[in-house]
């Protein structure tokens, strides 16, 4: 493809020198525009050459310009190909994004409704604590009038302070007390 664009160079500018194209840019009509043209062909110095030289020159220069287009042509379309592949990548990426925040956020709201509950559970379970705790008081103080009624010698404020760490409530304890779970073995008046 290129040796013939060169060809067709390489004839265009002998065809030129030999059909007598003599006259400079500056000479023709349009004299702004021959300098502006005149111009971009003044890279390299033309003193010593002949128009052949020249020509030559030029059609190599517009080969390897020609290859060149070519390659930011293919480049071009790369390009395109791979903006049209990453423009639909982005637009699948942003429906699942859409999709994982409305999870995620689902998934918030279930656990701020799970706290909600737990919470409300740990409430009950304290206070629920806290009326056996009562029950237990209440319990121990109808024993100890019914010890007292029936003879029994009782010292109700030694019983009081044995029993008052557990019969205190506080509602921040949340572990079970050891002292519930171990069982009364005697008598609180010494009796078996």
């Amino acid at each position: 493809m290129t040796a013939t664009r060169r060809l067709a160079a390489l004839l265009l500018a002998v065809t030129l020198t030999i059909g007598g194209c003599t006259s400079s840019p500056t000479q023709s009509a349009g004299a702004g525009s021959g300098e502006a043209t005149a111009q971009r062909f003044q890279d390299t110095p033309l003193e010593g050459r002949t128009p052949v030289q020249s020509a030559i020159e030029l059609s190599v220069k517009y080969a390897r310009l020609s290859d060149q287009n070519a390659a930011m042509r293919q480049e071009s379309q790369r390009l395109t190909v791979d903006n049209e592949n990453l423009r639909q990548q982005v637009a699948s990426l942003e429906t699942k994004l859409k999709q994982t925040q409305k999870e995620l956020g689902e998934a918030n709201d279930l656990l701020i409704e799970m706290l909600t509950e737990l919470n409300n559970w740990k409430s009950n379970i304290l206070g629920f604590r806290g009326e056996m705790r009562q029950a237990a008081q209440a319990q121990l103080e109808a024993l100890l009038k019914v010890l007292e009624l029936l003879g029994g010698k009782t010292e109700a404020g030694a019983i009081q302070q044995k029993h008052a760490g557990m019969l205190t409530l506080d509602p921040n304890d949340v572990a079970v007390s050891s002292k519930l779970a171990t069982p009364v073995r005697s008598e609180p008046n010494g009796t078996r």
